[in-house]
């Protein structure tokens, strides 16, 4: 049994892996184990739907093992994972490769995605139907699918198998070897940008895709303004599209960046104006996910400056905090609203099932709101260690992470 600490004072009682009841002064049966929360918020574990866990092919920069580990103890129940992977999973093989590991060494619910295309390179498709039953969606993230025929065959395999495409939106031919945005800090500093419309035009070539093919389309990590626009009178046209975005995006502009690889991740942290955009259509809706697109590489690989260094940061263990601290409490968005982009709208947009309602798995993180502390990235769990988020004051820990009634995570 969790004894609810929220202002609504509920218990939640669970027997074996599910909730069996969630009332006011649930008494406790003898050898019932409680959990007094008090103090404390109990909710539905998060869900992360952009997470690279780096394994098969890439373990010294993260295993399933530690990024799950990171992952519950950030508040994280369920995590889709990327497909950029050796092998990388686009057949049946290859897939197989990753579920073995996660069923081996996962601490909390893995969801791969398969490639849209035989290893990422946007030109064959792989088999949909003998896929979808295995795997949350279809991306080849790090990469977008340059062929505008190729990606129309893929929405209609995807839409002909109700599957979702989870596309990471980049024309290559506009990145002009650019690596981080083509903004203020980067005419000031003599970087190479990364132009906004590198990523808006993607969007807006997929949208008359999605649209033709009747196709659920979910898009990646978005960072400019125009790309909530597009979204957004998409979504008014009744397009079936949905879209993430990071913490990263929603609380800083690329003024704050540093000389250092921590502050590179693709797409690039953009514009104050950018920012405000994103934050704008997380309020009304445009956008519905918060995701970390947590990408972690080895020490040496974030060590060369923002020009050299590998593109990914890592974000698991900062996401709620970051979210609460920088969103929550300075009254931008609501308690209920993160919760909501950070744990039941994947649920809802997936079809994962769960949330904190009786009959449901006890997927269930525990959070204190009033705990205070710095981001170390020595102390996290992950293997990675780069975050822009390195010394920020931060408010909201997670205290518990239970996955099917089972303790994964305990501070």
């Amino acid at each position: 049994m969790v004894r609810c600490g929220s202002s609504a004072r509920l218990d939640v009682a669970i027997k074996g892996s599910d909730i069996e009841c969630i009332a006011a002064d649930i008494e406790p049966c003898e050898g019932d184990k409680v959990i007094d929360c008090s103090g404390r918020i109990v909710v539905a574990g998060l869900v992360d739907l952009h997470v690279h866990l780096r394994e098969p092919g890439f373990s010294a920069k993260e295993t399933i093992a530690t990024g799950t580990m990171a992952a519950a103890h950030g508040g994280f129940t369920t995590v889709c994972a990327m497909p950029n992977l050796a092998p990388a999973p686009d057949s049946l093989e290859n897939l197989q490769t990753q579920l073995d590991i996660i069923k081996r060494d996962a601490k909390i619910k893995v969801l791969p995605y398969a490639t849209i295309t035989r290893e990422r390179y946007g030109r064959e498709l792989v088999d949909f139907a003998a896929l979808t039953p295995l795997v949350a969606g279809f991306s080849d993230d790090g990469s977008g699918v340059q062929s505008e025929d190729v990606m129309r065959q893929a929405m209609a395999e995807a839409a002909k198998n109700n599957a979702i495409i989870a596309a990471h939106c980049e024309v290559d031919a506009l990145l002009r070897k650019g690596y981080i945005h083509d903004g203020e800090y980067a005419a000031q500093h003599g970087h190479r940008g990364i132009c906004s419309e590198s990523e808006w035009a993607q969007i807006k070539r997929d949208i008359e895709l999605a649209g033709e093919a009747d196709c659920r389309y979910h898009v990646c990590h978005i960072s400019t303004k125009e790309s909530v626009a597009l979204i957004r009178e998409a979504k008014c046209r009744g397009v079936k599209i949905t879209c993430e975005t990071g913490p990263h995006y929603l609380t800083m502009c690329d003024m704050d960046l540093r000389e250092d690889g921590r502050f590179k991740m693709n797409p690039p942290i953009r514009s104050a104006a950018d920012r405000d955009a994103l934050i704008e259509g997380l309020q009304d809706g445009t956008i519905d996910v918060v995701a970390t697109d947590h990408a972690p590489h080895t020490a040496e690989e974030k060590s060369r400056g923002l020009e050299l260094s590998a593109m990914g940061v890592v974000g698991l263990e900062t996401s709620f905090a970051v979210i609460y601290t920088h969103l929550v409490r300075k009254g931008v968005i609501s308690l209920e609203k993160a919760i909501d982009v950070m744990a039941e709208a994947p649920r809802r947009i997936f079809g994962l099932g769960g949330g904190l309602m009786e009959g449901e798995k006890a997927d269930v993180a525990v959070f204190d709101l009033a705990a205070e502390w710095n981001v170390e990235p020595e102390k996290f769990l992950s293997k990675g260690h780069a975050t822009p988020f390195e010394g920020w004051h931060l408010w909201g820990e997670c205290c518990l992470t239970m996955v099917d009634g089972k303790i994964v995570y305990e501070r």
